[in-house]
């Protein structure tokens, strides 16, 4: 089976080529990815330009559907608020991420999906091998916005 956690991190990687936060998602169906996506915010001036809303909407663009109901999300960072309602809203299968929300001790990512008030529930998973790798991705990439300011 294909490594997908792999390919977001390359999303992730080309984001920071850009200078954008480093966060990639890869949407997968039947074992294949759709769609890709990495933050674009700065590029775009766009506050929803994260790479999970970029990814679901390329992925309904292909498949010509806003439902998403047995694709899997492969994210390196647990995703925010708004990627957590998009992916609800998607009605996608399963999320994957890799690296904590390193200021979310509340597990609001996980309240979202699980929310009574849905009538679709997103799977979590928790990718914590890969978890040291986006986790430093995100950590030299503040660290070195620090020192350039």
């Amino acid at each position: 089976m294909k490594d997908f956690m792999k390919e977001a991190i390359k999303e992730a990687q080309k984001a920071l080529k850009y200078n954008e936060v480093p966060i990639g998602a890869v949407i997968v169906l039947d074992g294949k990815i759709i769609a890709r996506g990495y933050n674009k915010r700065e590029k775009s001036q766009n506050a929803t330009s994260h790479a999970e809303i970029i990814a679901i909407e390329k992925a309904c663009k292909k498949l010509k559907s806003w439902r998403l109901d047995n694709a899997e999300i492969y994210v390196t960072l647990e995703p925010c608020p708004m990627c957590a309602g998009a992916i609800a809203n998607a009605r996608i299968k399963k999320l994957i991420f890799a690296s904590k929300e390193k200021t979310s001790g509340d597990n609001l990512c996980e309240a979202i999906l699980s929310s009574n008030r849905l009538n679709h529930k997103t799977e979590i998973y928790y990718d914590e091998h890969y978890n040291e790798k986006c986790s430093q991705l995100l950590t030299d990439f503040f660290k070195n916005k620090r020192i350039s300011n």
